[in-house]
């Protein structure tokens, strides 16, 4: 039987809400009360569609996270949509597998900690916002890359992609933290896309195409 763990404790609220999305949920909820005070009738009710969509945009669910040893969780909720062999990239040395993964706008977008280990640095890149199903997005969009090195001494790196609408990273995470599987960590506001950087002798468990749940879908084991 696998054996699961929480890696947050679990929320004490029946609709869990990432911080991120309280001023905006606020703000939203705010301009329907008026709207509705003022009897615009019509505008209070685009007002209220738009605040329970951000609110559903905004969801954080607690997740139960696989606890056997060297499994690698996905970070994003999303479709894989491309697994690759890369060579010397600027987020893996020498060669290593990369697995994508595209969030649409209907995705939860908390993201989470692939492995449990040591952030080895963070890094940051202000870039341009192209689609983010879009091969160039990985090195051209804005993104932050996280590199984690667990106890054993395998090195894997996530880096969270900017798309087209999305226009903010967040990351909660600083050089040295030590880090869990299936970890809150940050997220990307309106649609993007993570990357994992793997050992190039990881097997992966998913194919392209397959829809995965952070800190609850195994992308594969760490040989």
């Amino acid at each position: 039987m696998s054996k699961f763990t929480w890696s947050d404790l679990p929320s004490q609220v029946a609709f869990p809400v990432a911080r991120a999305g309280y001023p905006l949920i606020f703000a939203s909820a705010f301009v329907t009360a008026v709207l509705a005070l003022l009897q615009l009738t019509t505008g209070a009710l685009i007002a209220l569609i738009i605040t329970l969509f951000i609110s559903y945009f905004f969801r954080d669910p607690d997740r139960i996270v696989p606890s056997h040893e060297g499994a690698v969780v996905s970070p994003a909720d999303g479709k894989v949509v491309k697994i690759e062999t890369v060579e010397n990239s600027s987020f893996f040395e020498g060669a290593g597998l990369k697995i994508s993964i595209f969030m649409s706008v209907f995705n939860v977008h908390v993201n989470r900690i692939p492995h449990e280990g040591k952030v080895r640095k963070v890094s940051y890149y202000p870039g341009k916002f192209f689609s983010a199903n879009l091969d160039k997005a990985s090195q051209e969009n804005e993104h932050n890359a996280v590199f984690i090195e667990t106890e054993e001494g395998k090195r894997l790196c996530v880096v969270q992609i900017a798309g087209l609408i999305a226009r903010r990273i967040i990351c909660r995470l600083q050089e040295g933290d030590r880090v869990d599987r299936g970890q809150r960590y940050g997220m990307i506001c309106f649609g993007s896309r993570l990357d994992v950087y793997l050992p190039a002798d990881f097997k992966p468990n998913v194919t392209e195409g397959d829809r995965v749940k952070a800190g609850t879908s195994v992308l594969g084991d760490l040989p």
